[in-house]
């Protein structure tokens, strides 16, 4: 299978100005033939760790870069990225030298944001969705220009989210899934999910990641890939299984084998939620588990996710409400003789009402305390 980079030709690049900042957008994709989710070259294995900077990212065994010093992009992380370029392509330091001295080069126009309507169709706001993404095109730098820390806030991601739209820079599988996840936010008839998976070909593993979506009794995806049938799917699948099993299936197309798959949990529909993505919540060994048990697994992990979501339309968390009520209780001890005797004494509403509405107030103070 070929890596992706060895017959790839770059469509259109930018020059730098005094700040280190892309007059337009940087690199514009590269296109050619694909491996499925593979790193772009093996000589790319021998790339310098001595260029300093940036987290430096594996996959398939080679090395590739992401871009820590935000916008606009520091001299260094420049410097880095064609370094790079000029390892991976095949045309070498001659394409670089050649565009990095042009006078002149068209500027990639600036993707305009989808129109998303509520009056949309769920299938038309993820074809919509998919469609922007694709105009975007493919990272194929060898440096990812936005860092994606797992571990970050909803809330923050969705601020990178927003930075991927004002810059409208190629992007990669995981960037895409946190694009996908701002986009539908407006959709809140729709659940979206994150699935990844780490396959192995040739003796490499190889790691991908998509937006797994539920809607209307149905699964789908988005994302990002080289291969077009490793990134969205329709939303078509009676289950969560079927979905999966079609992507072992495309991979199976280049050669690769399933060693895992891991499913997160719903991702909430507020942006500004301060909670990380869940994005590991069922792991399946594929190597070590048969066909049939793998269904069982993901179709009660599918069941438990659309109970829980049932059950906090309707109500709050049992264990937020457990936990609130252990913690308030013994105020609420020592407050009840109280609260018995005004009422004895007098029975207004006001004399009732006035105290318990203290004590909610303070309570609810040392709760955000603790927090």
């Amino acid at each position: 299978m070929t890596r992706s980079s060895s017959n790839s030709t770059c469509t259109a690049a930018a020059k730098v100005n005094k700040h280190g900042r892309s007059k337009s957008t940087n690199y514009r994709s590269c296109r050619g033939r694909a491996g499925a989710e593979s790193a772009p070259s093996a000589s790319a294995n021998n790339v310098s760790k001595s260029l300093g900077g940036g987290k430096e990212e594996k996959d398939g065994g080679v090395l590739f870069y992401v871009n820590k010093s935000g916008f606009p992009i520091d001299s260094q992380t420049w410097e880095r990225m064609w370094t790079h370029v000029a390892k991976i392509h095949p045309e070498g330091k001659e394409m670089v030298d050649r565009l990095r001295i042009a006078s002149y080069l068209p500027k990639p126009p600036v993707q305009l944001v989808p129109n998303l309507k509520p009056s949309m169709s769920a299938l038309d706001w993820l074809l919509v969705i998919q469609n922007y993404m694709k105009t975007l095109q493919y990272n194929h730098t060898g440096t990812q220009f936005f860092e994606i820390r797992k571990t970050r806030p909803l809330s923050g991601l969705m601020e990178t989210a927003r930075e991927m739209i004002r810059e409208s820079l190629p992007i990669k599988c995981l960037e895409a899934v946190i694009l996908g996840i701002y986009l539908t936010n407006g959709l809140t008839s729709m659940e979206r999910f994150p699935i990844s998976f780490k396959t192995q070909f040739s003796g490499n593993y190889f790691h991908h990641v998509v937006l797994g979506v539920y809607c209307n009794g149905r699964y789908g995806s988005l994302g990002m890939s080289r291969r077009p049938d490793l990134m969205d799917k329709p939303l078509a699948f009676r289950t969560l299984s079927e979905l999966i099993f079609e992507f072992e299936d495309s991979y199976r197309k280049y050669l690769h084998t399933v060693k895992k798959v891991k499913i997160g949990l719903y991702v909430p529909h507020d942006p500004h939620v301060f909670q990380p993505i869940e994005w590991k919540y069922l792991v399946l060994t594929s190597s070590k588990m048969a066909h049939e048990e793998m269904r069982k697994e993901m179709e009660k992990h599918a069941r438990d996710m659309r109970m829980k979501i049932l059950k906090s339309s309707t109500a709050q968390s049992p264990i937020k409400e457990r936990t609130r009520g252990k913690s308030l209780s013994p105020r609420r001890r020592q407050a009840s003789p109280q609260r018995r005797h005004i009422r004895k004494r007098d029975q207004s509403p006001a004399a009732i009402d006035k105290k318990p509405a203290e004590l909610s107030t303070l309570n609810d103070v040392a709760y955000q305390i603790r927090i």
